[in-house]
């Protein structure tokens, strides 16, 4: 009996490899990130996102259009405000970009779930991602306990606009409990909260702030990021926000951080989300207009390994474009 070769005999054609195949994608698993800037008919594209834009409320109505009718799950939505000041306080007007292109959203496209970024980084004039103080050694900080009422504001005015789940990413301790609060007393029960649970203080993220202009203008983000280095941590994290409130739970970036989604997936019974970032997404077009890699090989199997490693669904800049892949059976062959 020949069992050397039995585990190639079931990989010798596509139609085999095909039949086979122990993990498959589905453009229902993909959240698209997308910019959202203040004014009218804008569409600017953004030099280090290959194919990616800064859509204004009514431009984004034909993406969210073609994202639909390319089965993508949903899109989450990030803002580019006129102004910006000390506390962010562009990100719970009622009139700013993102509330505005949920509402054109809602209406458009009903079969797209809905997600808004909570944050007040896109929105301060400092860039980071809650109000600042001076702490009693005389350091500049964010005050966390002070940052958690106006995140529950923008997640409440984002709810309100129409998004089906707000997804709060700055990393405040207390944030999930505090917007589940103030959700809970405006009505918004049955708004389900994405918590980034697990946000790492990542060099990936180069290429969003680049878009949203949301580099700190002092400063890093390591004193409320996590350490790449803490598993265990991350656990922890994860935990926690679900204690709080959170409905699911997101692993940010989703690359650098397999072990983490997998150890968060086993950990709680909520949904677990990964987020391919920005720099993920330009490194492997840069990498590809280089001729070093094959894009369409490449975006298949950093996708499918996020997958594998326990995501529910995949944030990613490739949505449409891995959405299109499938669709038309080129991904079948790779």
């Amino acid at each position: 009996m020949d069992l050397v070769n039995r585990p190639r005999r079931l990989r010798q054609t596509p139609a085999l490899r095909r039949l086979t195949r122990e993990t498959r994608l589905h453009p229902a698993e993909f959240v698209a990130p997308l910019f959202i800037e203040a004014g009218r008919g804008l569409r600017t594209p953004l030099a280090s996102l290959p194919g990616q834009f800064r859509w204004s409320a009514d431009t984004v109505v034909e993406e969210g259009k073609r994202l639909e009718k390319l089965g993508v799950g949903g899109v989450i939505l990030f803002g580019i405000p006129a102004r910006k000041d000390a506390r962010g306080a562009s990100g719970w007007d009622p009139d700013g970009p993102v509330p505005q292109a949920l509402a054109a959203l809602k209406v458009a496209c009903p079969n797209l779930v809905l997600m808004a970024d909570v944050c007040l980084c896109e929105y301060t004039d400092h860039g980071h991602c809650g109000i600042l103080h001076t702490t009693a050694r005389g350091a500049i900080d964010v005050d966390n306990d002070a940052t958690l009422p106006l995140l529950a504001q923008e997640a409440v005015c984002y709810a309100r606009a129409g998004a089906d789940v707000v997804a709060p990413s700055a990393m405040m301790d207390g944030q999930v409990a505090a917007i589940r609060a103030g959700l809970d007393a405006a009505g918004l029960r049955d708004t389900p909260i994405l918590a980034y649970s697990a946000k790492s203080a990542s060099a990936f993220y180069g290429p969003f702030r680049d878009a949203a202009g949301s580099t700190p203008g002092k400063g890093d983000r390591k004193g409320y990021q996590m350490d790449p280095a803490n598993p265990r941590e991350a656990v922890r994290e994860a935990l926690l926000d679900v204690e709080e409130g959170a409905d699911a739970v997101m692993v940010k970036p989703a690359g650098p951080n397999l072990d983490w989604i997998r150890d968060i997936a086993e950990a709680v019974d909520v949904p677990v989300a990964a987020y391919q970032v920005s720099g993920e997404y330009a490194s492997l077009h840069a990498a590809a207009e280089r001729g070093w890699l094959d894009l369409d090989r490449a975006t298949y199997e950093t996708l499918l390994g996020i997958r594998r490693a326990g995501a529910t669904w995949i944030l990613t800049y490739f949505a449409g474009y891995a959405a299109e892949a499938i669709a038309s059976g080129r991904w079948d062959r790779v």
